[in-house]
Parts: C-alpha cells; sequence; structure tokens
C-alpha cells in the first residue's frame, strides 16, 4: 500500500498541475512516480530536471537505460526495474537480452560493460570509489564528460529507487522480477 498519495493530474492544479500537463502531453499519461512526486512541486520538477538535461547527454538513451536496470536492480527497486525495462524495450528499442543482462550489472558490449560495472561500483561504496574504478571506466573508452553523466545517471536512479522504495509507489508498467546481484 502507498505511504504518499498519487495525485490525481485531472484535478492537480498549481506547479504541480502545469507538470502532470507537460508530462502527459509528452507520455501520454502521468506515471504513478511523477503522481507521487507531485505531492512537492520541487521534487518532481527537480527530478524532470536532471532527467531531461541527461536526456541530451552524449551517454545516450541506451546506455542511461541499462544503467538505470543495474541501478534499480541492486536497490531492489520494483518500480523503475518494472519503467525502465518497458522503456528500455518500447521507446529505447533495447534488445530483451540486453535488458535481461542488464538487470544483473552485465552487457555483452565491453564498453557498456564497463559503465555498468561502475555504476555498480557507485552504489555499492555510495560514490567513494578508488583511482582503479575510475581507470577502469576511462580505460574502456569513457572521457571525463562521459564519466561525469554515468555518475549523474546513478545519482538520478538512487533518487527513483529510494523515492519508490520509501514511498511504496504502486508499479503500473508491467511488472518484472528483481534479480538478486552479488556485490562487486
Amino acid at each position: 500500500m502507498p505511504r504518499l498519495k498519487a495525485l490525481d493530474p485531472q484535478t492537480t492544479t498549481g506547479k504541480s498541475g502545469e507538470l502532470f500537463d507537460a508530462i502527459q502531453s509528452k507520455l501520454g499519461m502521468v506515471p504513478n512516480m511523477m503522481r507521487t512526486m507531485g505531492n512537492s512541486p520541487a521534487v518532481l520538477n527537480g527530478y524532470l530536471s536532471l532527467s531531461g538535461a541527461l536526456a541530451e547527454a552524449s551517454l545516450g538513451a541506451k546506455v542511461g537505460e541499462l544503467i538505470a536496470l543495474t541501478v534499480a536492480n541492486a536497490n531492489s527497486c520494483d518500480y523503475c526495474n518494472a519503467a525502465h525495462s518497458f522503456i528500455g524495450e518500447k521507446l529505447v528499442h533495447i534488445d530483451t537480452k540486453s535488458i535481461t543482462e542488464a538487470r544483473e550489472g552485465k552487457s555483452a558490449d565491453q564498453k557498456i560493460q564497463a559503465a555498468l560495472t561502475f555504476s555498480r561500483v557507485l552504489v555499492d561504496k555510495k560514490g567513494l570509489v578508488s583511482n582503479a574504478d575510475v581507470q577502469a571506466v576511462k580505460d574502456a573508452g569513457y572521457d571525463d564528460a562521459a564519466i561525469a553523466e554515468i555518475i549523474a545517471h546513478v545519482g538520478l536512479n538512487i533518487l527513483t529507487n529510494y523515492f519508490n522504495n520509501a514511498a511504496q509507489v504502486t508499479v503500473d508498467f508491467p511488472e518484472v522480477e528483481l534479480v538478486e546481484v552479488s556485490a562487486i
């Protein structure tokens, strides 16, 4: 049962209502996570702003979605696991095998694997990564800008994972079983 109320986009006014209208026009719906974040226009706007900025980043939508799946499973977030599985397949057109592997922090592509490994290390070490951790992702071909984007994607997904887990947001995407991932 949800701990925080998901607002009704039809009756919500003010800044959250304006944000809901923009989300509705873009997605054709307002997902429960955003409806719940709408309790605080600042939280919803902050999430949308960072998400929007990262959508324009050099890392690309595919890597961003795969990072989201790795982080969701590391943090046991049912909502994000379901949402990013759906988004990855239906909107970004990632193949099913890559989506399944990403839930375990894996990829057949060695460069993407380095990003997923670094993402998982960031989560496991709470950001306190070593020089060797950073060098490994650099050695895979990521420059400082891309590494900054990986860190930002992980941070954004930690926000949504913690929000969904703490608020117990009702999953409104096709549910997908979480993968138990061992620490790196």
